[in-house]
């Protein structure tokens, strides 16, 4: 079944509500169940690769490793960005296309391939 329901995302606190006024949301989205369990997966992951970027020190050098981590964080959050997208109302569209963060960069696309 691809029964669409509203939701409410806030991207910060990672969490999907849905009722519109249990909390501050950025984004409303229409979702079936799989692209809801989708949605909850994705910020899990976001939320294990922050906490394995934040160990590290706000000082140079940046390690290999170091590198690593924060690319990972910066695909699984451009990777929720492009589900919100997919699913988002017309308004919700334009926020996101607004603040540019599916444009395609050097960095994201080494992400995608080798470069």
């Amino acid at each position: 079944m691809d029964e669409r329901k509203t939701y409410y995302v806030a991207v910060g606190a990672g969490s999907i509500l849905e009722d519109r006024e249990a909390a501050a949301f950025e984004f409303e989205i229409q979702a079936n169940e799989e692209e809801l369990n989708k949605l909850q997966e994705m910020f899990e992951e976001l939320s294990s690769a922050d906490e394995a970027a934040a160990f590290r020190f706000p000082v140079p050098p940046v390690t290999a490793s170091e590198q690593e981590r924060n690319a990972e964080y910066d695909h699984q959050l451009h990777s929720i960005y492009q589900l919100l997208y997919e699913t988002g109302t017309e308004e919700t569209k334009r926020h996101i296309e607004s603040i540019g963060i599916l444009k395609t960069t050097p960095e994201r696309e080494c992400l995608q391939k080798p470069c």
